[in-house]
């Protein structure tokens, strides 16, 4: 079951790196919470579909550096790429905890911070 869970996050980072959020929201629960730590709780699909179609207009570009799996755990260590609103790419390191529930992702708790260029 890990290595399957590891699995289903790669298809669905496939995705959001393909601008596919539908195809991503599908490997999701109905009832899946995402937590940015510190910033704001998503609550159920149509909220994430929301907060994509606003954070996400252009595909971010992201680089996993490491995924780890306990249980029905899946944590990501990596760093990402998003344009803001004026179009300026900011460049954040982040930590994902991924936690499944049947084959599907059902909570997010994410560390996001941004980097800042030299």
């Amino acid at each position: 079951m890990i290595e399957n869970n590891k699995a289903i996050l790669e298809r669905a980072n496939t995705a959001i790196m393909g601008g596919d959020h539908e195809g991503f929201l599908s490997l999701c629960t109905e009832d899946t919470e995402w937590v940015f730590v510190g910033d704001r709780i998503l609550r159920g699909k149509q909220a994430v579909r929301e907060w994509m179609a606003t954070t996400y207009v252009e595909p971010p570009r992201f680089m996993v550096e490491n995924l780890i799996a306990e249980g029905d755990f899946v944590t990501a260590l990596g760093k990402i790429s998003l344009k803001d609103e004026a179009g300026k790419t900011a460049d954040y390191s982040y930590c994902d905890v991924w936690r499944f529930r049947e084959g599907k992702m059902a909570q997010l708790r994410a560390f996001v911070i941004k980097v800042n260029k030299s």
